[in-house]
């Protein structure tokens, strides 16, 4: 699906793009000096602010036109942006035969605790899950995964002043239509109805949660929660399949108690669901690929999900009540973890 911003949009971007002071990047090196972008983050960096850039660089194949450069400008002086976020991002198979199919997880995020998935969500084969239990996190484990594609250059980051400037309501659901020459009806008015309708969502007791629009307020509140001092991890893939089975080798780390994750979300910019809950550890494992793929997950798990849906989707597959387990799962490629150092 592609999305087109108006003119105005362009001609912020390229206003905000000649300061560098300005830029996402600088922003972070401002405030976290130490601490190494994930490759979560440099995905979603347009490549003017990139500190390295190429001699030629193809933004307009498969990911986006932004029309800042000479000649990009785009059809009809608009500017071209796909929906990022994936869906769902990591697969898990724990059956030890048939081919792993993707669960539809509905117009939610399988990372929002406070809604239910139905039964129709749960058709394609019930032993596909993208949670699992904290005593299978450890040497030896087999899991048959996929981790999907990042949502690379699909949806970027704006500039704090560019996003600030565009409402993220649902009071302004209209207005967001038409800013980015969206039909109403179609499915991509339904996606933007949908991350709105999450991020103005319920709040699950103890959570604290924000659906930042920029780097610069993801930033913003991962250092409200954590300090200065942390660090951003992701997941990182070595080669990418459909599905293969893994097993988690030596080496699994807990990385930290107090975490804040933000989850990508699907939208024509970078919007990430950000939370941080007091009851989740995060774990750094290693894996190790049947046909030889390596990757270094991110792993957060939930130690107290006694507010949680009774009918989420982690319930549903680990035929588990609330409260009752640790419900961890794997982070997709395109999400980020931070932890204090």
């Amino acid at each position: 699906m592609e999305f087109h911003i108006l003119p105005i949009i362009t001609f912020l971007m390229l206003t905000v793009a000649t300061n560098a002071a300005l830029s996402p990047e600088f922003y972070w090196k401002s405030m976290l000096p130490t601490t190494p972008m994930p490759k979560a983050i440099t995905d979603l960096l347009h490549p003017d602010w990139k500190e390295e850039k190429e001699s030629s660089v193809d933004v307009g194949n498969g990911g986006v036109n932004v029309g800042v450069e000479k000649g990009n400008q785009g059809q009809g002086g608009g500017t071209d942006v796909n929906v990022g976020g994936g869906n769902g991002g990591v697969i898990v198979h724990t059956a030890p035969k048939g081919k792993p199919v993707h669960v539809e997880v509905g117009p939610h995020s399988p990372f929002d605790y406070n809604y239910a998935v139905s039964e129709t969500q749960l058709h394609d084969d019930p032993n596909v899950v993208i949670f699992f239990l904290e005593k299978n996190l450890h040497h030896g484990t087999k899991l048959d995964l996929h981790f999907s594609q990042t949502s690379n250059l699909e949806a970027t980051f704006l500039p704090r002043p560019v996003a600030d400037s565009i409402p993220f309501s649902s009071s302004k659901f209209n207005d967001i239509l038409h800013r980015f020459s969206i039909k109403a009806g179609s499915d991509e008015a339904q996606v933007v109805k949908n991350t709105i309708s999450e991020c103005e969502g319920p709040i699950t007791r103890g959570e604290e949660k924000r659906c930042v629009t920029s780097l610069e307020s993801m930033v913003d509140f991962a250092t409200s929660k954590l300090g200065n001092n942390i660090d951003a991890i992701s997941t990182r893939v070595g080669k990418e399949t459909e599905w293969q089975q893994y097993k988690i080798a030596p080496g699994v780390k807990k990385l930290a108690e107090k975490v804040v994750v933000c989850h990508k979300e699907k939208y024509p910019y970078a919007v990430f669901y950000c939370h941080k809950s007091g009851s989740t550890n995060a774990y750094s494992v290693p894996l190790e690929g049947a046909v030889g793929s390596r990757a270094k997950a991110v792993a957060v798990c939930h130690t107290d999900t006694s507010n949680w849906n009774p009918k989420h989707l982690a319930f549903q597959m680990l035929k588990v009540q609330p409260g009752t387990v640790p419900v961890c799962h794997f982070l997709p490629q395109d999400h980020v973890v931070f932890i204090p150092k």
